[in-house]
């Protein structure tokens, strides 16, 4: 069995706006590494990878009432493509 690698991808403000500059934003599983991420993207996507940048977020902590907790960790993933590489179709229609 196949573990996933690219869980979601990250809509945030901040991510729209890298679009125009080939950079996509993704969720993706916490023990992926660099090479794993580029190799996944250019199967599933048909895109050329110039680079891979990962951070480790923390989740924040949410309180409602008198009870709190903290929301769940996760590793973000900002892939640059390169510039003569099409760019991914499911990003297109949001800009």
């Amino acid at each position: 069995m196949e573990r996933e690698i690219i869980l979601r991808p990250l809509l945030s403000e901040k991510s729209y706006a890298t679009i125009q500059d080939k950079k996509y934003t993704f969720v993706v599983a916490k023990d992926a590494n660099k090479t794993e991420i580029k190799l996944e993207v250019e199967k599933r996507f048909g895109v050329q990878v110039e680079k891979v940048n990962t951070v480790n977020c923390h989740g924040k902590l949410k309180r409602m009432g008198r009870s709190q907790g903290y929301t769940s960790d996760y590793k973000k993933a900002v892939v640059t493509l390169k510039k003569d590489s099409k760019s991914i179709q499911f990003f297109d229609s949001l800009q």
